[in-house]
């Protein structure tokens, strides 16, 4: 029993190991993933391509099978590996065959070029040779191509029997200025010689050229007829800027043919008018002396821009003179022609009778298109003639202006006398008619003068003209009239001068002249009105008076006596009711009611100052006025407001 019981034991506790390793083999077989292992899928894919019944026997010969298959599969692995052989041996059979040629090849050539050297020398010694020459015949090559003009070349700059100038002359001709520029570039490279000779040679080819250049230049400014200025021409210029005295020889050429044209033009315009008679010749107007006169200037003014405008196109490509100084004096040469007939024109005009407001309006017509055209043409003969012109028609409208002046005064030629009719002061010492007749010619001239610019100078030498023997006669004729009466002729002749000429500019200095003198007539005229007012009053004795500093008590002195004040004051007490009664008749003969308001104040001034004197002198303890306040019942400031306010 006890053997058996331990035999038992060993026996279950393999039984239980055995057990335990089943188990573990089993739960690792289920918890294998087969979706996760590549190499049991490919395997289990393989396998089911053979074995296709799972039965016990397909079981048992599983392995016979697999190693059968692994053994078709090297048989077939080793039959395609013996095809590959036999084909690389064929290979390697060829390349033995072409190394056995190559070497045969080789020592072929080992023998052929050591028979061959000396040839093949020779012939390496010709090849540089020739090529040392090749390379020299293309330096010459390019040497007489970048130093030497082609005989085509030379023919176009060196033809003389024909003197058309194509771009390709100008082409040409830069070609031989840079040809003689490089020549330092060769001299400095060393070869001095060949450079020197190379420029003496261009040097001639260029004056050959420029002188050809020169005569076709010339020949076509002296047929030039349009006003267009041709591309050649302009570069023609351009060229012989660097020959001053042929550029200056075609400057004259052309400014002679130029001259020539502009005359023939302004001739035309005088006498045919533009094409189809439009406009108008400017000869059908010489009725007109103003439009006939503006016409010629107008029709220069426009011209002339025009040859300017050709000149600056002519000479655009010179970079090495003043092309404005050059501009000038040309236009100048080519305006001088038109100078003699406009002149002869206008001084035929100017020549003739004609009123003043039309010879001023010519004259600033001269003076405007002096100035304009004197912005195109600065110097020159046509300027110089627009100032005679300009000088001659001022001078000639200040003799007519003068002349008119002195008809309407009736100065005699002489001026030693002044017709009575003509400036006798009238009654009511208003200007005469002569006057207004006189100012009513100047606000003529003056309006004519609005058109024109710079004209301060002219309208003083205009205005004096008029004014200066204006007031000289009219201060003639009131010299016979009594003071006040002079003081209001003179007030009113210079108060319608100073309205005419207020209206218009640059007379100021005149103007406030005319405002001293009308002054000097105020002060005159003031001084009389409170002369009057002193004697309607009886001030005189009491301003003596009260200007006396020894007086003493001024009550006790005879005529400042309480009653003989009041008789006084009861005058002014009346006079300060009707202020007019008093005031001299002459003054509402005033044509300006400034002037009368300005002559009465200041009269007034005169009573209002003795007034506030003897106000101050009755109030005054000393003097012994009892009740000043009742005596003298207005104040100074009460008798100055009604004074003034009158």
């Amino acid at each position: 029993m006890t053997n058996d019981a331990n035999n038992t034991q060993p026996s279950n506790a393999v039984g239980k190991k055995n057990d335990q390793v089943l188990s573990r083999r089993l739960n690792k077989i289920l918890e294998t993933r087969l979706e996760n292992d590549k190499d049991t899928i490919e395997a289990l894919k393989e396998l089911s391509t053979f074995f296709s019944e799972n039965t016990l026997q397909t079981r048992r010969n599983l392995r016979s099978k697999i190693e059968k298959r692994s053994l078709a599969i090297n048989e077939d692995f080793l039959s395609a590996f013996r095809e590959v052989k036999e084909v690389l041996d064929g290979i390697y059979d060829d390349v033995i065959a072409m190394n056995n040629s190559v070497l045969n090849m080789t020592g072929r050539l080992h023998a052929t070029k050591t028979k061959t050297y000396q040839l093949i020398d020779q012939t390496t010694k010709l090849q540089a040779e020739s090529q040392k020459i090749t390379l020299q015949q293309d330096i010459a090559e390019a040497f007489l191509k970048h130093f030497q003009l082609t005989s085509s070349e030379q023919s176009v700059l060196r033809s003389s029997h024909n003197l058309s100038v194509t771009g390709e002359f100008f082409t040409i001709l830069d070609r031989v200025q840079n040809i003689h520029s490089n020549c330092h570039m060769l001299m400095q490279s060393g070869h001095q010689t060949a450079a020197l000779e190379i420029m003496e040679q261009m040097a001639l080819y260029q004056e050959t050229a420029l002188e050809k250049l020169y005569r076709w230049t010339q020949s076509h400014c002296r047929n030039i007829e349009l006003a267009e200025t041709s591309l050649l021409l302009t570069q023609a210029m351009t060229y012989l800027q660097n020959r001053p005295i042929l550029f200056k020889y075609v400057m004259d050429e052309y400014c002679t043919s130029r001259r020539s044209v502009l005359v023939r033009a302004f001739l035309d315009a005088l006498t045919q008018g533009g094409p189809g008679g439009m406009p108008k010749p400017i000869e059908l107007h010489a009725h007109d002396p103003k439009r006939y006169v503006g016409d010629m200037l107008a029709w220069l003014h426009q011209t002339i821009p025009s040859e300017k405008e050709n000149l600056m196109t002519l000479l655009k490509g010179c970079d090495k003179i003043d092309v404005l100084e050059q501009v000038q004096e040309a236009l100048s040469n080519i305006t001088e022609g038109v100078c003699h007939p406009m002149k002869v024109r206008i001084e035929h005009i100017l020549a003739s009778e004609m009123k003043p407001t039309v010879l001023y309006g010519i004259t600033n017509l001269v003076r405007f298109y002096h100035q304009v055209i004197g912005q195109v043409v600065p110097g020159g003969t046509l300027i110089t003639t627009l100032e005679d012109l300009q000088e001659l028609s001022q001078s000639t409208f200040l003799s007519v202006l003068e002349l008119e002046v002195k008809q309407h005064l009736g100065i005699q030629v002489d001026g030693t006398t002044v017709s009575p009719s003509n400036l006798t002061p009238p009654t009511d010492l208003a200007p005469p008619p002569a006057i207004a007749r006189l100012l009513g010619i100047l606000k003529e001239v003056l309006a004519v003068a609005n058109v024109a610019e710079g004209r301060a100078e002219g309208l003083t030498k205009v205005v004096s003209c008029v004014m200066n023997p204006l007031l000289q006669a009219v201060n003639e004729s009131a010299a016979r009239l009594p003071s006040v009466d002079m003081a209001v002729y003179l007030l009113n002749c210079m108060y319608s001068m100073h309205t005419t000429l207020s209206l218009y500019e640059f007379v100021d200095e005149r103007l406030e002249r005319l405002q001293a003198q009308s002054d000097a007539q105020l002060d005159t005229l003031a001084s009389e009105q409170a002369s009057s007012l002193v004697a309607n009053l009886n001030l005189g004795p009491i301003y003596t008076i009260l200007q006396d500093p020894n007086r003493g008590s001024l009550s006790s002195i005879p005529g400042m006596e309480p009653n003989s004040l009041k008789n006084f004051l009861n005058k002014l007490e009346g006079f300060l009711v009707v202020p007019d009664a008093l005031v001299l008749p002459q003054m509402n003969l005033l044509l300006s009611s400034n002037h009368r308001i300005t002559t009465q104040r200041r009269a007034f001034e005169v009573i209002v100052t003795v007034y506030q004197q003897l106000y101050d002198a009755v109030h005054d303890p000393a003097n012994g006025y009892q009740h000043p306040d009742l005596l003298m019942t207005r104040s100074p400031q009460e008798v100055t407001h009604i004074l003034m306010n009158s």
